[in-house]
């Protein structure tokens, strides 16, 4: 399944800085979590996520006795901290049981505090549809679907390695727009042998469900993937760019906000979660391999939980479930915030930067100035905004942030 998630900084990097300044957070970012379920039916060739495939069936007990037994390992890092938006991503979750979904929510209530509007975002796979479960998942909590259709032909569901089909897709988004208030579809655009007219024949299905967010990802070749190792013929830069422009022109005309950089939505029905990772918000985030960025009063830390749900198990048992912590020193953080924050079309207030890294706007302002000069940024009445040419050239945009 494709989806938006926060991105990490190469280690390696070096990014702008003045040294190492004192952090001090008076109010720490906004809190999500995220909770990793690494299993899937089958693997497919271009995914780079954390899943694995199903062979001996899911040790779903355990597994859900080890996510609130992490949770709760973690509580003192966030302790008095209001939640306000809970993600189940994968992997595919919705291959978890709605009983087992309702403990584990039950618990996360028991612990934290959840905020009583909190969105609650499940993944589904179109293949693991079943009403009964969309129900079951309705009465434990989750209000908001993210279905990962990635295509509505079968000759290129079948290339992309789905187990679906486009009539099982349309019977999900049915069910599900009959169940939950709100529903994303996750699309993909530029694959193997794709033409112009089939991506916007997909656009086109889309559309047509009523959905109110939209997820459209350009299928990119992941190392250590199969389609990395033996690739697929893929349309080439100028068909793939073609493409982008006219997904987001129809999107426009259909009245979607091209809110971030793959993400459509009808006006207040943005998502939330990924919204507070652009944002660079805090998030704890338990299960395999799951990432986490957390704010103290003075540092800022990340977080990997043990990825192999065998080896996360392991841990659980001996209550040891990080596998990698860190702090992110003062000198990384602009880059770090820019590297999310960028990816919004929209861009940001200044002072976000300083609430959430508590450092000086001036750390920032030079790099901001430098990358104005050379058309990438707009910076009026203290609002940044990424220009066309920044949107498209992001790598580009971001280097200006790093040593």
């Amino acid at each position: 399944m494709s989806r938006i998630i926060p991105l990490m900084p190469a280690r390696s990097a070096r990014p702008a800085g003045s040294g190492e300044a004192s952090l001090q957070f008076t109010i720490p970012p906004p809190l999500a979590l995220y909770i990793h379920f690494p299993w899937c039916v089958r693997k497919c060739p271009y995914c780079d996520f954390n899943s694995h495939a199903v062979r001996d069936g899911i040790p779903e007990d355990a597994y859900i006795a080890a996510l609130i037994a992490d949770l709760e390992h973690s509580l003192p890092d966030i302790w008095g901290r209001r939640v306000h938006t809970v993600f189940f991503g994968g992997g595919t979750p919705s291959l978890m049981t709605p009983d087992a979904l309702d403990r584990l929510l039950t618990a996360v209530r028991a612990r934290v505090q959840l905020s009583p509007e909190a969105e609650i975002t499940l993944e589904a796979n179109p293949g693991t549809v079943e009403a009964g479960r969309f129900a079951g998942f309705r009465d434990a909590g989750v209000n908001r679907l993210s279905i990962g259709v990635q295509s509505f032909n079968d000759r290129h569901l079948e290339a992309l390695g789905r187990i679906h089909d486009a009539s099982e897709a349309q019977r999900a988004i049915e069910l599900a727009q009959r169940t939950f208030e709100r529903v994303n579809i996750d699309l993909m655009y530029a694959l193997p042998r794709q033409t112009m007219a089939e991506a916007m024949h997909d656009l086109d299905c889309a559309l047509a469900t009523g959905v109110s967010h939209l997820s459209c990802y350009h299928l990119t070749l992941e190392p250590n993937t199969p389609f990395a190792a033996r690739p697929p013929e893929l349309p080439d830069d100028d068909a793939s760019a073609d493409m982008q422009e006219a997904i987001e022109a129809r999107l426009a005309d259909a009245g979607f906000m091209h809110y971030e950089t793959s993400a459509f939505a009808r006006p207040g029905k943005q998502c939330l979660h990924n919204l507070n990772y652009w944002q660079f918000g805090d998030y704890l985030g338990i299960g395999a391999g799951a990432h986490g960025k957390l704010s103290f009063h003075d540092r800022v830390r990340r977080d990997m939980r043990h990825k192999h749900p065998g080896a996360y198990l392991e841990g659980a048992a001996r209550g040891e479930f990080v596998q990698e912590s860190r702090e992110v020193g003062a000198a990384e953080l602009p880059f770090e915030f820019m590297m999310n924050a960028a990816r919004l079309n929209d861009g940001f207030h200044i002072d976000l930067f300083a609430r959430h890294t508590a450092l000086p706007v001036d750390v920032l302002m030079p790099r901001l100035l430098d990358a104005r000069a050379d058309g990438l940024l707009e910076l009026e009445q203290g609002r940044v905004r990424p220009t066309l040419r920044g949107r498209r050239f992001l790598n580009e945009l971001l280097q200006r942030f790093l040593d």
